[in-house]
């Protein structure tokens, strides 16, 4: 009988090990796919679109490490991924007959989730990324469907901003004001002949017409024979149209731009070789798979120039951008159009904002910038650095004569008519080196150098509107004449007297105790391919004072293709606080790369960047604010909504919301009312509170460090700091309705918050006794005598006894239902508080609801003299009679609970754009010199950030924020090998984030190695008691005895 219960529970123990066996070897496929959130219809017929479209198989691209003949990768593939499920897709193009690095497969829906994850297991394979679509529309005239979205709904394929070209659109409105400026066209006749604006008949008289340069074309086509055109050597066709022709106009145009011989719209290089890459269809649609085909064609037939007017704001794009990499590594020159997102700056479009390529502007006749042209700098850097000065130049881009269809001359406008005016003074540059000398001279960092060397300084526009300055094809021309290679800085010089080129740098002083000051500049390396810095950059200051200046240096380990950047972090030093005067001196940088061809040793260049740095004693605290970049999450890589639901054709904040982007107006209101603005790119735990009378927070989407919680507690109430909030709408339902199916991605794109994240800034303000709400609240109010707009604000639902409250009747769009994604107010106004200012401690803090009344982006009337009675308020403590009227005056606090107030979205994996979430506190390269790579002032070392409740960790540096089973834009093997612990996918599985939901077969391990764990915990348990068992008896014999 005793023995009876032992073989039963052994039995038992073994249960969790089969069970474990069993859940191990179950085939993942024969899971249901079930969407993580529910699909949200409003028709029968929405759903069977649905259901069609997760059934139907969609095209990836799978690159190799290695370039292959095509036959060779299908049977790689084929020969190591048994699984059924895809087929291998044939590219019947002009580059066929050259080995890729890519195939092009067909994966069906419901087996998508594991052959992913096979097909990156294998060891040749790279990555696997969906074959993204672009397209590209034709601006008319008072068009208002700009860019990939309109009418709230997203356009098919990839995202692209506002085409880079109009015809017959002679105005142009800046959306910061009210002016409108018109251009005559019968002036503009006489100035319509661009080539005669650069002189380019002096060339033309030398011989020098472009002969023998290939130029690439990547555009809609041309037609055979075209009259204009004497040397069309090549076109190819890339598209799943049968047709080489351009029936569209762009490619004909552009064509005629650089090569055309017509004698109304003359072309810079007649003689130049016309390669024609139609990669875009009738429709103005393509696939990324078409580039990268077209690409390497490009690659494998030695084009020397190429011109591209597509682009977007997704510098995310890897293997878009990781091909154009190549393509400048293999010695192309390319030329970009930057966009036509201006006048807002931060708007720069990929691939023209990388530094390997010529990104260009555009400028009227009178040499002012186009109101359309975008302008930098670079938000890759954003929020924890500082952008690169782009664009490189600037041509003219308006009322530009080009070729048409067939025959005769037209006119457009935009920055992809000054992108061909450069690519064709290329042309002609590249045709005065002779063929054999080419290879060991011209790259596109020595044609890069001899333009912005060369090119002449406007005396308007600031350096992130016009770059170097309006190309000049003589000086350029007389630069690559007696070039000789060598690695150069661009911007050669910052000077901050030279005012308003040097903005936003000459606008506000150095003084010691500031935030470092950060310029990003930009390495060209003329000698090679690939270069490296050989010591660390060295400061040389032209007098004494100079040693006052203290600067750290960050740079490219590796400068390939061509270029790299050099960044600069100046400081003064508190010996300095009370000097005032100017700083000059020299850095200086020594580059070096490998020997050329036939050449013994290295070679090596030293580069030179001239500051000229003015400097003030040290200001008050009272004038100083300190702006909050770190807590700013942007687009790419999530989907964080634009602010305003009033603007339908742009929903993403993708502008940087950056002081010197879309709030360059704001920046420089404050200086012209008195204040100094600090940026800090690190927690708030990484400045002294003490230098500062105001910290600034506005429209910002992360979450915070409980360590940033309590200090800043500590800063306001016993260290005096003010606080000022500008927030934004936050609400869930509004966030689901905002879905957005892709059928191009087959995914969801949800919000990864609201205009600002509402339940984080609530976290920040609960010591003080304040909270947010949810409702989206619009509507005209009158403050103080002067008219104001709310613009898809929230409301405040908490706010503490004593302080001023006020409140306005509005439209509440968070009570209304939605009609393809776009929210529409209810019909009914409430009186809602909105702003609210009271004193805590020995601080300051007001509150206000709504932030696209500071932001340029989408502003209908600004507030600042509403923020600047809000700074008298937070920094000095001066009252303003209308703001705190006995009227509005809490005698009892503004209370509800707080399970009323807003929550978190549990479905969505946050970690994947956070600073904060599963990350690790620490004071970055943008703070004070003395807390880097600390955790702040008086706090302990690093530690790492609690996990919140609501959020999954994953430290995944993954895509948009689409809600499916893998991330569909790229599923990278490093990326899985790199971030993606087991810890991550096991929170993931059980927080059931639309990210890692349906789960995949490899993150399955967990639960079976509990079950597995348990089971032997058991059996161990089993053993010792039988062990103690026998000892108890053998010891009872013994006493027998």
């Amino acid at each position: 009988m005793p023995q009876t219960p032992q073989k039963s529970f052994f039995t038992l123990s073994f249960i969790p090990l089969l069970l474990v066996y069993t859940l191990i070897h179950f085939d993942s496929s024969l899971y249901p796919q079930v969407e993580s959130e529910p699909f949200i219809s409003s028709s029968p017929n929405d759903w069977q679109h649905h259901q069609k479209q997760l059934s139907d198989s969609r095209n990836y691209i799978v690159r190799f490490y290695h370039y292959r003949d095509a036959d060779n990768h299908w049977s790689y593939l084929q020969d190591n991924l048994k699984f059924k499920g895809w087929h291998w897709i044939e590219r019947k193009n002009a580059a066929a007959r050259f080995p890729t690095d890519f195939g092009l497969v067909a994966i069906n829906e419901s087996v998508k989730e594991i052959l992913l994850e096979k097909f990156i297991e294998l060891n040749l394979v790279k990555d696997v990324s969906l074959d993204l679509s672009y397209q590209r529309k034709v601006l008319e005239e008072k068009s208002d469907k700009i860019g990939a979205f309109a009418n709230g709904k997203k356009r098919p394929g990839k995202i692209f901003t506002a085409m880079s070209f109009s015809e017959g659109q002679n105005y142009a409105v800046a959306n910061t004001s009210k002016l409108k400026i018109g251009w005559n066209r019968h002036l503009l006749m006489q100035k319509s002949q661009v080539t005669s604006l650069f002189v380019a008949h002096a060339l033309w008289s030398k011989g020098i017409t472009g002969a023998k340069v290939k130029m690439a074309i990547f555009d809609t086509g041309i037609r055979a024979g075209h009259l204009h055109f004497r040397n069309i050597k090549e076109r190819t066709n890339w598209t799943n149209e049968d047709t080489l022709n351009d029936n569209v106009g762009h490619g004909t145009f552009v064509a005629g731009v650089i090569a055309g011989q017509d004698e109304e719209c003359l072309g810079f290089a007649p003689d130049t070789e016309i390669y024609a890459f139609r990669v875009f269809t009738d429709a103005q649609v393509s696939y990324t798979s078409w580039f990268l085909d077209a690409f390497n064609y490009a690659i494998a037939t030695n084009m020397d120039v190429l011109n591209l007017s597509i682009g977007g704001p997704d510098y995310l794009d890897l293997p878009f951008v990781e091909k154009v990499w190549e393509l400048t590594a293999n010695n192309i020159i390319m030329v970009s159009a930057v966009g036509n997102d201006g006048p807002l700056h931060g708007t720069l479009n990929n691939p023209a904002d990388q530094s390997d390529v010529i990104g260009v502007g555009a400028i009227d006749y009178s040499d002012h910038m186009a109101s359309f042209s975008s302008r930098g700098m670079s938000t890759w850097e954003i929020p924890h650095g500082y952008g690169r000065v782009k664009p490189d130049l600037v041509a003219y881009g308006r009322e530009i004569m080009g070729s048409k269809t067939s025959t005769g001359c037209k006119r457009l406008s935009g920055t992809s008519v000054a992108s061909p005016v450069v690519a064709g003074i290329v042309c002609l540059l590249v045709s005065i080196v002779t063929e054999n000398k080419r290879q060991n001279i011209l790259n596109p960092a020595s044609v890069k150098q001899a333009l912005v060397e060369g090119a002449t300084k406007l005396s308007g526009p600031n350096l992130y509107e016009q770059g170097a300055g309006r190309v000049n094809l003589l000086e350029s021309y007389e630069i690559l004449k007696s070039y000789k290679p060598r690695a150069s800085i661009f911007p050669g010089v910052l000077d901050y007297t030279d005012c308003p080129y040097s903005w936003p740098f000459c606008r506000q002083p150095l003084y010691a105790g500031a935030m470092p000051v950060i310029f990003n500049a930009t390495i060209l390396n003329g000698m090679g391919v690939i270069g490296y810095v050989e010591n660390p950059p060295t400061w040389h200051p032209s007098n004494d004072e100079g040693n006052l200046l203290s600067i750290r240096f960050t740079y490219s380990d590796v400068i390939w293709p061509w270029s790299g950047y050099l960044a600069l972090h100046m400081q003064i030093k508190e010996e300095g606080a009370q000097f005032s005067g100017e700083i000059e001196g020299n850095i200086t940088v020594k580059i070096y790369s490998p020997p050329a061809v036939g050449e013994k040793s290295q070679r090596s260049s030293t580069c030179v960047l001239h500051l000229k740095l003015q400097v003030i004693p040290t200001p008050p605290r009272s004038v100083r604010i300190l702006w909050d970049q770190f807590h700013s999450i942007k687009y790419p890589p999530g989907y964080i909504p634009i602010d305003s639901f009033d603007v339908r054709n742009d929903i993403l904040d993708w502008h940087g919301d950056h002081l010197h982007t879309n709030f360059h107006l704001l920046f420089d209101m404050l200086r012209d009312a008195g204040y100094y603005i600090e940026t800090l790119g690190s927690p708030l735990t990484c400045f002294d509170a003490n230098q500062y009378g105001t910290l600034l927070l506005v429209d910002l989407e992360d979450e915070y460090f409980p360590e940033e919680i309590k200090k800043l507690r500590d800063d306001v109430i016993n260290s005096g700091l003010g606080l000022a909030v500008f927030a934004d709408w936050y609400n869930v339902d509004a966030m689901v309705k905002m879905r957005l199916f892709d059928g191009n991605t087959h995914s969801w794109w949800t919000p990864v918050t609201g205009g600002a994240n509402v339940p984080a800034l609530n976290d920040l303000l609960a010591t003080f006794g304040i909270a947010f709400g949810d409702k989206i609240l619009n509507g005209d109010f009158v403050l103080s005598s002067k008219q104001n707009r709310y613009a898809s604000g929230t409301d405040i639902l908490k706010f503490p006894r004593g302080g001023y409250l006020h409140s306005f009747p509005f439209l509440d769009r968070s009570e209304s239902t939605a009609t393809q994604n776009v929210i529409f107010p209810g019909t009914t106004k409430i009186d809602s508080p909105i702003l609210g200012l009271v004193e805590v401690g020995g601080g300051r803090v007001a509150v206000y609801g709504d932030s696209n009344c500071v932001d340029s982006s989408h502003m209908v009337t600004d507030c600042y003299w509403l923020l600047k009675k809000i700074l008298d308020f937070t920094s000095t403590n001066k009252k303003d009679p209308v703001l705190f009227s006995d009227s509005v005056r809490q005698n009892t606090p503004l209370y509800v609970d707080d399970k009323k107030l807003p929550s978190r979205r549990t479905d969505v994996n946050f970690s994947m754009y956070s600073s904060v979430v599963g990350k690790e506190l620490i004071c970055g390269r943008d703070s004070r010199f003395e807390v880097w790579g600390t955790k702040g002032y008086n706090l302990p070392a690093r530690v790492k950030n609690r996990r919140l409740p609501a959020y999954p960790f994953d430290d995944l540096d993954r895509g948009l924020n689409s809600t499916v089973g893998t991330p569909v834009w790229l599923i990278s093997d490093s990326a899985q090998k790199n971030g993606d612990s087991l810890e991550n996918k096991y929170w993931s599985s059980f927080y059931k984030d639309d990210i890692d939901m349906p789960l995949l077969a490899a993150s399955h391990w967990f639960v079976p190695a509990i079950v597995a764990i348990i089971g032997l915990m058991l059996l161990f348990w089993r053993m010792q008691k039988r062990g103690r068992r026998r000892r108890r008896s053998s010891t009872g014999r013994f006493t027998n005895l």
